[in-house]
């Protein structure tokens, strides 16, 4: 049996380009941008990825169209600017 979550309400700051691929990544697969975090979060957790080729592939084109260039190795090294 599955368990349930207890899913929570929060407010996360989040780089405006990352986000919009995210929503668009969600939008792509017809999740909300909520499942999509979740499954990421769990994915990487357990060390896996979460996105096969063809996802990576619409992932590549979404980051081109929003002009994400960020990368894993930007990750805890941006400063916060608010």
């Amino acid at each position: 049996m599955t368990p349930q979550p207890d899913r929570v309400q929060t407010g996360v700051r989040i780089d405006k380009a990352v986000l919009k691929v995210a929503k668009g990544t969600a939008e792509y697969l017809d999740m909300s941008l909520g499942d999509l975090l979740e499954g990421v979060l769990l994915h990487a957790f357990e060390g896996s990825t979460p996105f096969g080729s063809e996802t990576r592939a619409k992932i590549d084109v979404l980051r081109d169209v929003y002009g994400l260039t960020l990368t894993a190795a930007d990750a805890h090294q941006l400063p916060d600017t608010d």
